[in-house]
């Protein structure tokens, strides 16, 4: 399973210069699950220690991460939600993304023009916002002529609670609120599920600073609060960090007392705001990261494997995966009877390594 990112930003705040980054750690297109990628798309692996880890214990002839996509987009500007610039049609390709990384300017440059005149990152995120917001009332409103349309041929009791549940998100975007902000039962979500609305999504803040304000931290406070998670990088760092040995770049990140590079960080961030776990299948063959939804039960993360093992799940057998490494491999898991068996209301942890036992 894979997932996906878009990215918005206003012009010259080096949102293209983080993309290019993106696309030098773009993975081999034969080991991706899809044919072709779009010049606007860079798909990274999910850095993960525990596999190679994991995959060293096994024996395995390859390691199979997850995958993180990143659509690019055109540089936003103030008023594209009414045609300016390139208007807000380009919002169509990060509608179906699964959360928004807002990139916003916190570098001061002369020779780097800010669109708005001033580095206010503050200012740059409610620009930004407030187009999402208009783009979004835009989509919410037509949905709503279609319902009183759909009303005037005869009223149901489903297409009345349609018509509250959308109306509802209409008031909120109308107000200027970002349409997450409202209290939603899941029944009504689903009336507003198949319009992808953009502000309906977790959003990430990234900050691009200088290099002085990464290495001090100095950073922290300059975005409102309110703004989370916030994710601080430069991009200029993040392109030498991409050129690297390994080791290279593990040097670097600790003469700039960073704990992981900002695209690490941004990938961490958005797993925390999505929602998202990993678990483990490990062997001979391969050791792969399967992402779930925290929270999903052992049968739902076998269909991510293959639906059949949803279909005849039996049980689980499961064990963590530092316990799993500590004694040694499967020998030792069973020989120390770690590996436990898991029914069908078991909820996944992150980490679990698992084997799904289940019948044709």
């Amino acid at each position: 399973m894979s997932f996906s990112i878009g990215i918005v930003g206003l012009p010259n705040v080096g949102k293209s210069t983080l993309f290019k980054v993106l696309t030098k750690k773009q993975v081999h297109i034969a080991n991706y699950p899809f044919a072709t990628i779009d010049p606007n798309v860079g798909v990274v692996t999910v850095p993960d220690d525990r596999l190679l880890t994991l995959a060293k214990i096994s024996k395995s002839d390859k390691i199979v991460p997850t995958y993180i996509e990143f659509y690019d987009i055109a540089g936003l500007v103030k008023g594209a939600s009414v045609g300016e610039g390139l208007g807000n049609k380009f919002l169509s390709h990060i509608r179906e993304a699964d959360a928004i990384a807002m990139v916003v300017r916190a570098f001061s440059d002369p020779n780097i023009i800010h669109v708005a005149g001033r580095v206010d990152p503050n200012s740059d995120v409610e620009t930004i916002h407030y187009e999402l917001i208009f783009a979004d009332a835009e989509t919410v409103g037509r949905r709503l002529s279609d319902i009183r349309a759909r009303l005037k041929s005869g009223s149901t009791s489903q297409l009345e609670k349609e018509l509250a549940s959308v109306e509802k998100v209409h008031r909120a975007l109308e107000a200027g609120e970002l349409a997450r902000s409202v209290e939603l039962s899941v029944d009504e979500k689903v009336f507003l599920h198949d319009l992808h609305l953009l502000t309906m999504k977790p959003m990430l803040y990234v900050l691009n600073v200088d290099e002085e304000s990464l290495k001090e931290g100095s950073w922290k406070g300059v975005l409102n609060g309110k703004y989370a998670p916030q994710v601080a990088m430069n991009a200029h760092v993040e392109a030498e960090l991409a050129d690297m040995t390994a080791e290279e770049a593990t040097e670097m990140i600790k003469e700039l007392n960073l704990g992981k590079s900002g695209l690490d960080e941004l990938v961490a961030s958005s797993y925390e705001a999505l929602g998202l776990i990993t678990f483990i299948t490990t062997g001979p063959m391969e050791t792969k990261a399967w992402t779930i939804t925290r929270g999903t039960k052992a049968p739902q993360a076998a269909g991510v494997i293959h639906t059949d093992f949803e279909k005849g799940f039996i049980r689980a057998e499961v064990i963590n995966w530092k316990d799993f490494v500590d004694v040694g491999g499967e020998a030792g898991s069973k020989e120390k009877g770690l590996i436990r068996l898991e029914g069908k209301e078991y909820v996944m942890q992150d980490g679990d390594v698992c084997h799904f036992r289940f019948s044709n």
